[in-house]
């Protein structure tokens, strides 16, 4: 791999995350713009994990199969750039739904690529994972604060225009990547059996749990937020901090990495979340919601170290790729999609309170983690 692969790897973070920081937080409101009421917001958002399941696991496999990512990478994120534009006229539910689908799908194959790419150098003594990963949340950071520091009577199609651009700039970081990535070429056939033994199994149940109690958070934290009278920058404020406090995780994960292991940062990840979510079922004030945004670097920051590292230390290097793709595929996809398909009924019900339903998901979570941790061949 060229010298050059640490910065051109943290500008393909950089470019991705523009399209996340505008995404997830904006994405919902720009949909109830559209017509959408929070019961069709959290059915398309169900959608959009479930189509991940299937786009994920292909691009995985034909990475691995051809030992090419960059050609699989620039297609998805072409890809997105179209589905975005053609959101530009869309109006209705279907319409809106299949078009939120296929975008969210493209950028759901586009990430574990990227991502095995990463972790490849990082095992190869290259870089260090986190501090690549750590320029997505950065750009994450700046994205969500210049979007809330804009007026509040700004179009409402402004998220849509940053996201057709962000996809674009993410199309041109693609280019930029190396053609091949030796690490990820194996003469050997490959082993399924690291990808369905119990461990494995186990270790994606824990994690879908983590992070899947994160659902309510990512679909309706805004609109929550929106409807108690806190402005749009102090919204963006928010997000910001916890993103922050992310970043900060990322840079010196290495060290917590080393102290814990994989698993037990999953066992921590579940043990914060019961405490974030359940101050967020009942948090009105700006300064203890504050308060409960710094769990983020435990609830996600340190849960996606421990995955990814659980995952490049398990999963032989020629199905890499194939094993980051059904990580996304179950965690990012099936898990998130069965969960947000109720979350949306579950906010209109119970407004802030469906927070509890989410901290009952990190103890599960955090539960499964430690069973994980007790299997001879998971601890590290």
């Amino acid at each position: 791999m060229p010298a050059a692969l640490p910065l051109r790897l943290a500008l393909f973070y950089a470019a991705v995350f523009i399209v996340f920081g505008v995404r997830v937080p904006f994405w919902p409101p720009w949909l109830a713009a559209r017509g959408l009421s929070a019961e069709e917001i959290g059915i398309v958002l169900a959608v959009t994990q479930w189509v991940g399941v299937a786009a994920a696991p292909m691009a995985g496999i034909a990475a691995d199969r051809g030992g090419e990512p960059r050609r699989i990478m620039l297609m998805l994120s072409l890809a997105a750039a179209v589905g975005f534009l053609l959101c530009l006229p869309a109006t209705g539910f279907a319409s809106l739904l299949v078009l939120s689908a296929a975008t969210s799908g493209f950028f759901s194959a586009l990430m574990p690529l990227g991502d095995n790419v990463t972790l490849a150098a990082a095992y190869a003594g290259q870089l260090d994972y986190g501090r690549i990963r750590l320029c997505g949340s950065a750009s994450f950071v700046v994205t969500v604060l210049l979007i809330g520091a804009l007026p509040e009577e700004r179009p409402a199609d402004l998220a849509l225009t940053l996201l057709i651009a962000a996809s674009a700039l993410t199309f041109l970081s693609c280019l930029s990547l190396p053609r091949g990535a030796p690490a990820l070429r194996q003469a050997r056939p490959a082993n399924w059996r690291a990808l369905t033994t119990p461990g494995f199994l186990i270790f994606l149940a824990t994690a879908t749990l983590v992070q899947g109690s994160h659902t309510i958070f990512y679909g309706f934290s805004v609109l929550h937020w929106q409807s108690i009278g806190i402005s749009s920058l102090t919204i963006s404020l928010l997000w910001d901090e916890g993103v922050v406090v992310e970043i900060l995780l990322f840079y010196w994960g290495a060290r917590l990495l080393r102290r814990l292991g994989p698993i037990d940062l999953l066992v921590l990840a579940g043990g914060a979340g019961v405490l974030r979510w359940t101050v967020m079922a009942f948090a009105t004030s700006v300064p203890v919601l504050a308060l409960a945004q710094l769990l983020h670097a435990l609830t996600f920051a340190a849960a996606h170290l421990g995955a990814m590292h659980h995952l490049a230390r398990t999963i032989p290097p020629e199905q890499g790729a194939t094993g980051q793709a059904v990580y996304a595929a179950i965690v990012g996809g099936i898990g998130p999609g069965l969960l947000m398909l109720g979350a949306g009924r579950l906010y209109a019900d119970a407004g802030a309170h469906s927070y509890l339903a989410m901290a009952g998901l990190a103890a599960a979570g955090g539960l499964v983690a430690l069973w994980l941790r007790s299997l001879p061949r998971t601890k590290s």
